[in-house]
């Protein structure tokens, strides 16, 4: 376990769980992280973006420390930590925090980032893995990022992409906004960031979304499942000749991203940034 009063005087730990003061306020469905929790190890959604993430991390990461800012059930912090660099979750449900703790992580905060107290200019890099979304006045909390990160520092990003493909997913889970990658690194760009890296990922998603949740969404077709039984069902690897398919698409994606080329489409989007 790190030191966490390099970072902020303001937490106390509990358990093995450090907590601010106050209790956070978020944009996100009270069952979310458990949801997520059941189906994340077998999803082909969450483990592609875990190894397109850490893809990236492993070519730009300045810094052997990575904060990863509403991290939720410390899917992604693990697979990080997994290739040897040290990892900070903040997740301000109490819910995903617990879940982290069950995955063995150790550096966990229960809290937002500005109620933890973090000390401005102080973080080497952080991770925003679909989080953005969720924040109403997202230019607001992306400068507040800015802030946190120092001279030089990196901030990864994913959100889901294409105002087009909103469907009754994207109002369960407390979305504001799906973005292009232009309009995101539009406003990276406003608060003073480089862009270093830029992309789109899930390259054959868009066309699922669009004819299987986007049009049902139009036509306001009642879904049949819901719950843990419909989310399990749409992230489960199947098997077969489409997954042999999609193996090889998502290996594809990830040698774009090994050699920071650009997928030109896809069903989110993924930048990379640093402080200027």
């Amino acid at each position: 376990m790190i030191n966490i009063e390099e970072f902020s005087n303001e937490l106390k730990l509990k358990d093995g769980i450090f907590f601010s003061k106050n209790e956070s306020s978020i944009s996100y469905p009270q069952d979310g992280n458990e949801l997520c929790y059941q189906i994340e190890e077998d999803s082909f959604w969450f483990n592609h973006r875990n190894n397109c993430i850490i893809e990236a991390i492993l070519k730009f990461c300045p810094d052997n420390l990575f904060f990863d800012i509403g991290g939720g059930n410390g899917f992604v912090a693990k697979g990080i930590e997994e290739k040897g660099i040290t990892t900070i979750l903040i997740e301000p449900g109490i819910n995903g925090s617990l879940n982290a703790k069950k995955r063995g992580l150790k550096n966990i905060v229960c809290s937002t980032l500005e109620e933890a107290a973090i000390r401005k200019a102080s973080i080497p890099s952080i991770g925003l893995f679909d989080v953005v979304e969720h924040i109403e006045d997202d230019k607001k909390f992306l400068k507040l990022i800015y802030d946190y990160l120092k001279p030089n520092g990196y901030v990864f990003i994913t959100v889901p992409a294409f105002k087009f493909l909103w469907s009754n997913e994207d109002d369960e889970a407390g979305h504001f906004r799906r973005y292009t990658t232009t309009e995101i690194e539009e406003k990276l760009h406003s608060i003073g960031f480089k862009i270093k890296y830029s992309t789109y990922i899930f390259s054959v998603l868009p066309i699922a979304v669009f004819f299987f949740r986007t049009i049902p969404y139009w036509l306001k077709f009642k879904q049949n499942k819901a719950g843990l039984e419909k989310h399990s069902n749409q992230h489960k690897n199947k098997g077969g000749l489409l997954s042999i398919i999609l193996n090889k698409i998502w290996n594809y994606e990830l040698n774009r991203i090994k050699k920071s080329r650009r997928i030109i489409v896809g069903g989110s989007c993924f930048i990379v940034a640093q402080k200027a």
